[in-house]
């Protein structure tokens, strides 16, 4: 868990780490170099979760190198299944990283929306839904590795 306190804010519980696959952790359906294992020292302090509508067909790869499994959303109404998957977790307790316009509502629901410019792009919805826009998926995950630097951007 990694509890934070921003003032104007109070104080916040997470739980649940939740990312988009394709654009924020991966591109062109190949995980990020360096993702694996910035990922493995985020588990001991966040549950981790993947969401995918797979679009490169290239998922079990990626789960098997992170060994985790991720949830794969239906073609249509993708905002809302990711919506729907953050309710299930208590939005309260989620922190959520993604950019494309399928994320935005994640995003906005959740404790934390965080949204990382990407090589293919960031959804101007998503940027509007995010409590915080990022350089890289990099910066997001040092975010929560040094959660201070939460306070000190999202402090009113």
């Amino acid at each position: 868990m990694i509890e934070i306190n921003i003032p104007g804010r109070g104080a916040i519980f997470l739980e649940h780490l939740v990312c988009d696959v394709n654009g924020t952790i991966a591109i062109d359906g190949e995980l990020i170099e360096g993702i694996g294992r910035t990922i493995s020292e985020l588990k001991d302090r966040l549950e981790i979760h993947l969401l995918t509508a797979d679009t490169h067909g290239h998922q079990k790869s990626i789960d098997q190198k992170l060994n985790l499994k991720a949830v794969r959303i239906q073609p249509g109404d993708e905002q809302s299944q990711k919506s729907n998957y953050i309710d299930s977790l208590g939005s309260n307790r989620v922190v959520a990283i993604g950019q494309g316009a399928n994320d935005a509502l994640m995003l906005k629901k959740s404790a934390i929306g965080i949204c990382v410019l990407s090589t293919e792009g960031a959804a101007f919805e998503t940027l509007k839904s995010a409590d915080l826009i990022v350089p890289d998926i990099f910066t997001a995950f040092g975010l929560l590795q040094n959660p201070i630097r939460l306070v000190a951007s999202l402090r009113k």
